[in-house]
């Protein structure tokens, strides 16, 4: 059985995506395997009104749905930085959850705790362990850049663990 997870890493500035392609096989005689179908950001410039980049987001997530086709959504949970950069992530993360809403797309949701937990066994590691357990979980040869798009990937792995 075949599932495609989006993960999203939320952000205002950058936001941070990443598909995968997973396969649970019942049968037992061939493992479960995990595939990256894409990842990347979408930016919005600082110079920009926030209601246009949220427009931006609204337009762009739209477009990664319709393209990735995803069975399920992954979101980082919101983690509180500065108070005047939380109120922007948490608009940037409205929506997010409203275009997934929009397409009936399931969606779960992790701490970084949580990611950590998961990629690495350990739920204070390190950025620089988790992208590594990213690499190594899709076979990469490298460290997906930037880090958002990381973070996104480790996000929906995360929901592939837990299925």
């Amino acid at each position: 059985m075949e599932k495609r997870i989006l993960g999203i890493d939320p952000g205002l500035a950058i936001l941070g995506f990443g598909a995968i392609i997973c396969q649970k096989n019942q049968n037992r005689v061939q493992s479960d395997s995990v595939k990256l179908l894409d990842f990347g950001v979408i930016n919005t410039p600082s110079g920009t009104e926030v209601g246009q980049r949220l427009c931006t987001l609204y337009d762009d997530l739209h477009t990664l749905v319709e393209e990735f086709k995803p069975e399920l959504a992954a979101i980082e949970k919101l983690f509180f930085y500065r108070m005047s950069n939380t109120i922007l992530i948490a608009q940037a993360r409205g929506v997010v959850m409203l275009v997934l809403a929009q397409h009936h797309l399931p969606i779960v949701e992790f701490t970084p705790a949580q990611i950590k937990q998961a990629l690495t066994g350990y739920g204070n590691a390190d950025k620089q362990e988790v992208q590594q357990a990213v690499a190594r979980e899709l076979n990469l040869d490298y460290i997906p850049h930037p880090n958002d798009a990381a973070d996104a990937l480790a996000v929906a792995l995360t929901a592939w663990f837990g299925s």
